[in-house]
């Protein structure tokens, strides 16, 4: 039996891609995995965080590789909040999301004891990748300090590239089905010990 070829041609026009195929024709053509991640929305979360002391530098305002670590911190939380599935057990299960790309804008400064919303927004970046938009704020005046995003493939224990787990898709998928609009901040304000 030969092997069969689809190619799905997207229009594109003012931004919304239009798909040359009748929706039932992609039913078939489709894994199931990509038809899922296809309907799949985004995820926020949003995470107090506390600037402390070991993170300033000697002009007193927050050390610039942070940053990263800042938004480690709101990928962690919005996985746990969101999804109700830790790092860990994700990695457990055979798993691994390492960091493959990185990009940050400094846009404003951070003290010591200021209090930051680091919202965190995730979404699919092509097959087998996640793209976690991240935007760190001031919490009481809302200037900016930092934005950027991180890319994140998933791999095995050896680092070999694999598809995203069914169970991954899918509970992304019942996560996006019941995600309120734009995360909310709650519970305890993060910071030394967290």
């Amino acid at each position: 039996m030969s092997s069969l070829f689809v190619t799905l041609i997207l229009v594109s026009f003012e931004h919304k891609l239009s798909l040359c195929f009748p929706p039932s024709f992609l039913l078939f053509a489709l894994p199931a995995v990509f038809r899922n991640a296809r309907r799949m929305s985004k995820l926020s979360d949003v995470l107090p965080l506390r600037v402390r002391y070991s993170e300033t530098d000697q002009m007193g305002t927050f050390y610039n590789s942070r940053a990263l670590e800042w938004f480690e911190c709101g990928r962690t939380e919005l996985m746990r909040n969101r999804m109700g599935m830790s790092y860990s057990v994700l990695e457990a299960k055979g798993a691994f999301l390492p960091l493959v790309e990185a990009h940050l804008e400094f846009q404003g400064g951070a003290r010591y004891d200021d209090l930051l919303h680091i919202t965190s927004v995730v979404e699919w970046c092509g097959r087998a990748r996640l793209r976690f938009d991240v935007q760190v704020i001031q919490a009481e005046n809302k200037r900016p300090v930092v934005r950027g995003y991180t890319i994140h493939a998933f791999t095995d224990k050896q680092g070999k590239p694999i598809r995203p787990p069914a169970w991954f898709v899918d509970l992304f998928n019942r996560a996006a089905l019941n995600q309120p609009l734009g995360g909310s901040v709650e519970g305890k304000v993060h910071g030394a010990g967290f």
